[in-house]
């Protein structure tokens, strides 16, 4: 999943409007920062299996053991939220940051092909494979991204036209090269470069989610909607 897990954290965020949205980012694409770690270090990677695949996704069996495991995503799930209520003493914050990342490997358990591990160094895997149906990732995926959009847009303002303008691009954005992965048959490069690149490309919509954090005011009843949707 792309827009899946940045649903999460729209979603948490709502939940909660003191936690930074970028912080809810992170929690929730944190295994995937770690599998590209895992993959530039060579520890985690994957292998073509059919290059004429309907879809990217299709195209690659994935060994993410450490990363993508559940043990692994509910260690990495009680630091962060552990971190958190270190630095803020602030359990619904702890408890929702905690959920977040949780919310990572039954996310993927619905969309991989049975590639994700309860535990690192089993045999036993799990995966719905609900990539194999183009139509039904774009349903099952697209619309509560929808939904997390609409939501956080109703309730929050931008505070300029350049603000407002940042978010719809890079809400396209992500839609957009979400729907690419989803639909498009290229083979993808070696783990490695695909690592770096996916890294930048998290990083930089980590970044524009702790900007959009401080650019986008919430609405309430003391500061009306007005000019930004």
């Amino acid at each position: 999943m792309l827009v899946g897990h940045f649903a999460v954290a729209f979603a948490a965020k709502q939940a909660e409007p003191k936690l930074s949205l970028g912080t809810l980012v992170v929690a929730a694409l944190l295994a995937d920062v770690v599998a590209f770690a895992l993959m530039f270090a060579g520890l985690e990677g994957f292998h073509v299996v059919a290059r004429d695949a309907t879809s990217f996704n299709a195209s690659v069996v994935a060994d993410l053991r450490y990363s993508h495991s559940l043990a692994i995503d509910v260690l990495l799930a009680t630091l962060f939220a552990a971190a958190h209520f270190a630095l803020r003493r602030d359990r619904r914050g702890a408890a929702l940051i905690c959920a977040a990342v949780l919310s990572h490997w039954p996310l993927d358990v619905i969309s991989h092909p049975p590639d994700m591990a309860l535990v690192p160094g089993t045999t036993r895997h799990v995966g719905l494979g609900l990539w194999s149906s183009i139509p039904a990732t774009l349903i099952v995926e697209g619309v509560p991204w929808a939904i997390a959009v609409i939501v956080f847009v109703r309730a929050t303002r931008a505070r300029s036209t350049v603000d407002l303008a940042a978010f719809w691009i890079v809400v396209g954005f992500l839609t957009l090269a979400w729907y690419v992965n989803v639909k498009g048959s290229s083979v993808p490069p070696a783990p490695r470069a695909m690592a770096v690149s996916s890294s930048i490309f998290f990083g930089l919509a980590i970044a524009w989610a702790y900007w959009m954090d401080r650019v986008r005011a919430p609405i309430t009843p003391q500061a009306p909607a007005a000019a930004w949707p």
